[in-house]
C-alpha cells in the first residue's frame, strides 16, 4: 500500500496540474492521430529525408511499413561520458535492422561539461544549455520522419534538455540509452585530500593535475554521484531506460547487449502503434513523484530541484519545492555515494544498485508501482537486473539484501530517516539545501554574514587569513536572471578547510552548488534572486543570519535594518565573451529557480 504522504503529494500535483496536463495530453493525442509515420509526408519531403540512406533503407522507408527510429545524440569526444557514444549510431542502425526497423541520426545537441567550465566564464552558459538542448531536440525531430525516438545523453543539462525536447514529441515511443561510468580510479577520499592540500598550499598544480587525472581517467561518466549519475538514476526509476543499465561500464559485453536490448524494446513499442506506449503516457504525475522519491532516497543532485520542475512542466505537470520538502520528511536516505560518502557509483552498483533501491522503496510503499514504463505496466520489472547467459541477456531478480550496508541500505535501516534535500523558507526567501552529507552539528548555524561579489573574492580573503572565524558567506547576484546561475563549486574546498578547523561556516546564494554539494551547509537557488529584488541584495557584511536545516528556516535576524536599506545592484549589461552576449535575451526571459529556471515558457 502506498504511503499516505506519497499519495497526498501525488494527488495535490494531479489537482494542481489538471488543466495544463489535460491540454498537453490533448495536444499529444492530436499529434498521434495526425500520423506518426512517413505516410503524411509528400514524395519530395520523403526523398529529402532518406537521400543519404542506403538503397535497402530507402526501400524500407518508402513503403512506411517498417519503423524509423530517430536518434538524438549528445556525442562529442571532449566529454568523457559522451565519448562513449561515438559509434552508437552505427550500432543502433545494425540493431534496428535486426528488429525490423531503420534508424537515422535525427540531429545532435550541444553537450558542455561543468567540470571543464567550473569557475570559468563559460559556466554562465551551463544552465541555459539545457533549454538550448531542448530546442535542438525539437529541431531534430521536426522532420516528422520518425516513429520512435532514442536519446543518447548522460550529463548534467543534457538529459533534462533531451527529456523536455522529446516530451514535445510525446506522442512517440521514446527511451534513453546510457553509456555507463568509467571504471574506478583513485579513491574519493584520496581525491578530496589532494584538492584540500592544494587549497591549503601544501602541494602544487602538477600534483593536483595528476590527482584529478587519476580520478577522471577514461571514457565514461565521472564516478561520483553528481548530476550526471543522478540523471541516470532518474531515467531508470522513472522507467525510461532499461532496468540495471545505468551503471554498467562502457566497452563491456553487457553494455553492448543492453544497447541492443533497448533497440529491441523500442522497435517493439513502435510496432504496437499504441498511444499507451508513448512518452506522454509514461511521463505522468506518478512517474514524476517516483523521480522525486528516487532523488531524495539516494541523496541526488540539488540541480534537480530545478531540472525536475522544468521537465515536469514540459508535460503539463506542476511541481514545486514544497513537494520536495514534504516528500523529504518521509523518504529515508538509503545511500552513501561520494560526495555523501566514500563509495562511487561502481561500488554502489556492485552493492545492489538501482534494483535493490527500487525494491526496498516499493516494498515500503514509497514508490508508485502502478505506472507505465518502456517495458509496459508496473515498476516491479525494474527490481530485476540483467545478466549474460549464452551470449544473451536474461533478467534475474535483484538482490534483496544490501551487499554493503556502508553504501546502500534498506528502508528499515537507513542512513537518515529523511531525504537528503530540504527546503528553507524565511524572510530572506526560499532556498534548498542538500543535507545528505552535512553532519548533524552543522545543520544549524547562526553567524554574521560576509558578503562577496564573486567566488574569487572569498578565496582571496581566505588566503589573506581574513576568514578564521564563524561566518555565513553570502553571494548575491548569481541567479539565472543575473548571469545564468553558474555553479559555485570552487568554494567547496575552501569552506571545507575552515569547517575542518572548527569554525561554523555556511553559504547563502541565489546561485548553484551542483550535484557535488557536500559537507558544507549551503542554502542555494535562493528565490527571489538579487536581480529580481530579493532581500539578499540588501544584506551587508555584519548582518546576523540564521540557517536552520532542521526546522527549515533561513532568516535575517536584524530584518528592520536590512529592509530599510537601498538594494545593491550589479551591472551585467557589459557581459561579453565566451558567447555570453548571445544569451542576454534569455537572462531577461528566464523564470525563477523554483519555476525551473527556464526561458521556454
Amino acid at each position: 500500500m502506498i504511503h499516505q504522504i506519497i499519495e497526498t503529494v501525488t494527488n495535490r500535483i494531479i489537482e494542481r496540474s489538471k488543466e495544463s496536463r489535460q491540454l498537453y495530453l490533448n495536444q499529444m493525442k492530436a499529434a498521434f492521430a495526425e500520423g506518426v509515420t512517413r505516410n503524411v509526408l509528400s514524395c519530395g519531403n520523403l526523398a529529402h529525408g532518406f537521400a543519404g540512406c542506403s538503397l535497402d533503407e530507402k526501400s524500407i522507408l518508402s513503403d512506411t511499413k517498417k519503423n524509423n527510429i530517430g536518434i538524438v545524440t549528445a556525442y562529442n569526444d571532449m566529454l568523457s561520458a559522451h565519448k562513449t557514444y561515438e559509434h552508437y549510431p552505427e550500432k543502433i542502425r545494425t540493431y534496428a535492422k535486426k528488429y525490423n526497423a531503420v534508424a537515422q541520426v535525427a540531429g545532435g545537441v550541444p553537450a558542455m561539461c561543468d567540470g571543464v567550465t567550473q569557475g570559468q566564464p563559460g559556466m554562465e552558459l551551463s544552465l541555459f544549455s539545457r533549454d538550448v538542448i531542448a530546442l535542438s531536440t525539437a529541431v531534430a525531430l521536426s522532420h516528422n520522419m520518425f516513429d520512435g525516438t532514442v536519446g543518447l545523453g548522460i550529463c548534467d543539462k543534457i538529459i533534462p534538455g533531451l527529456v523536455i525536447g522529446t516530451l514535445k514529441f510525446g506522442h512517440l515511443p521514446t527511451l534513453f540509452i546510457p553509456g555507463g561510468p568509467m571504471k574506478t580510479g583513485i579513491s574519493n577520499d584520496e581525491k578530496a585530500k589532494i584538492r584540500q592540500d592544494f587549497a591549503e598550499g601544501k602541494i602544487g598544480r602538477a600534483e593536483l593535475l595528476k590527482g584529478e587525472s587519476d580520478s577522471y581517467h577514461s571514457a565514461g561518466t565521472c564516478t561520483f554521484y553528481g548530476t550526471a549519475n543522478s540523471n541516470q538514476m532518474l531515467m531508470e526509476i522513472m522507467g525510461l531506460q532499461l532496468p540495471g543499465s545505468s551503471f554498467v561500464n562502457p566497452d563491456t559485453e553487457l553494455r553492448e547487449l543492453l544497447t541492443e536490448e533497448a533497440i529491441k524494446v523500442l522497435s517493439r513499442n513502435c510496432e504496437a502503434n499504441s498511444f499507451e506506449n508513448s512518452l506522454s503516457t509514461i511521463y505522468d504525475e506518478k512517474v514524476v513523484v517516483n523521480g522525486l522519491v528516487g532523488l531524495l532516497a539516494t541523496g541526488g543532485s540539488t540541480n534537480h530541484t530545478i531540472h525536475l520542475i522544468a521537465m515536469a512542466n514540459a508535460a503539463g505537470i506542476k511541481i514545486n519545492w514544497q513537494d520536495f520538502s514534504d516528500l523529504s520528511n518521509i523518504v529515508p536516505l538509503l545511500t552513501r555515494i561520494y560526495p555523501n560518502g566514500p563509495a562511487d557509483v561502481n561500488q554502489f552498483h556492485a552493492a545492489g544498485g538501482m534494483s535493490f533501491v527500487i525494491n526496498t522503496l516499493l516494498e515500503n510503499g514509497l514508490l508508485h508501482e502502478d505506472v507505465s514504463t518502456i517495458l509496459g505496466k508496473g515498476l516491479k520489472a525494474f527490481t530485476k537486473e540483467p545478466k549474460i547467459k549464452d551470449g544473451e541477456i536474461i533478467w534475474v531478480d535483484g538482490v534483496k539484501e544490501s551487499l554493503n550496508t556502508e553504501i546502500v541500505r534498506p528502508v528499515s535501516n537507513p542512513f537518515l530517516a529523511n531525504g537528503g534535500i530540504v527546503m528553507l523558507d524565511g524572510n530572506i526567501g526560499r532556498a534548498v539545501i542538500k543535507t545528505a552529507a552535512v553532519k548533524d552539528e552543522h545543520l544549524v548555524i547562526e553567524a554574521e554574514a560576509i558578503v562577496f561579489n564573486e567566488q574569487e573574492d572569498l578565496i582571496i580573503a581566505f588566503k589573506n587569513g581574513e576568514l578564521e572565524k564563524d561566518f555565513i558567506a553570502v553571494l548575491p547576484f548569481q541567479g539565472p536572471k543575473q548571469n545564468g546561475m553558474p555553479e559555485l563549486h570552487k568554494l567547496t574546498p575552501t569552506l571545507g578547510i575552515l569547517q575542518a578547523r572548527g569554525f561554523k561556516v555556511a553559504l547563502v546564494t541565489d546561485g548553484r552548488m551542483s550535484g557535488a554539494s557536500g559537507k558544507i551547509p549551503a542554502a542555494i537557488h535562493l528565490s527571489p534572486e538579487a536581480k529580481d529584488g530579493g532581500l539578499i541584495a540588501k544584506i551587508r557584511t555584519g548582518d546576523l543570519i540564521r540557517l536552520n536545516a532542521v526546522t527549515g528556516e533561513l532568516s535575517c535576524l536584524n530584518l528592520p535594518i536590512v529592509e530599510s536599506r537601498q538594494a545593491s545592484t550589479k551591472d551585467n549589461s557589459t557581459t561579453f565573451g565566451f558567447g555570453r552576449e548571445l544569451f542576454a535575451n534569455m537572462r531577461q526571459l528566464v523564470s525563477s529557480s523554483e519555476e525551473g529556471a527556464s526561458f521556454l515558457e
